[in-house]
């Protein structure tokens, strides 16, 4: 199937209708574009936890999205260091969403982004809600799609690359609809 202009532009304006009609509003999800590597260099689309966490109150033009180690964070992160005052990359499984957002943020980390376990998901997002535990967490938590999840480390490891520079949140009412790169793989 070949789109044009009009037909891309169909195609991004019936997706957020079509979340829509399950329950999702188009002003709960949050973008973040990676800049590098310029493999990668799409407009991702992530959804924010349901209740906990914080919300972004500043834009981040260049931050390190850093994949944490080990990739599930539910205890000491070997890679520490690396996500003070950056954003994790974490997986699903292994514990709450809460208990992982708690671990970045005691590692200094400004939010968190867990992507599906899944690397097949490709279109169903997981509502991130609180445990059982009437714990908090400051810092924005986000869920990402396991494929997007996927090909972003993939694509770190390919490169060799520690982390990913992204942006985030982006703005994508500001961008042209023929601009808006999003994962060709959300497509296909």
């Amino acid at each position: 199937m070949v789109l044009g202009a009009v037909g891309w532009c169909c195609l991004v304006l019936w997706l957020p209708a079509c979340v829509a009609a399950h329950g999702l509003r188009i002003h709960d999800y949050l973008y973040f574009q990676v800049l590098s590597p310029g493999d990668i260099r799409y407009i991702f689309t992530a959804t924010p936890a349901k209740d906990f966490g914080g919300i972004f109150h500043t834009r981040y033009e260049q931050i390190h999205l850093v994949p944490a180690e080990p990739a599930e964070a539910c205890g000491e992160l070997s890679n520490g260091f690396f996500i003070q005052d950056q954003i994790a990359l974490v997986e699903r499984g292994g514990c709450s969403f809460l208990s992982k957002t708690r671990v970045v943020q005691e590692h200094g980390g400004r939010a968190v982004i867990i992507s599906d376990n899944a690397v097949d998901n490709d279109s169903f997002y997981v509502e991130m809600i609180q445990d059982s535990t009437k714990r908090t967490a400051d810092i924005p938590a986000l869920f990402l799609l396991g494929r997007d999840g996927y090909m972003i480390r993939r694509s770190l490891e390919q490169h060799g690359l520690p982390w990913a520079i992204i942006s985030i949140p982006v703005n994508v009412t500001s961008i042209p609809t023929f601009e808006l790169l999003q994962p060709p793989w959300t497509f296909w």
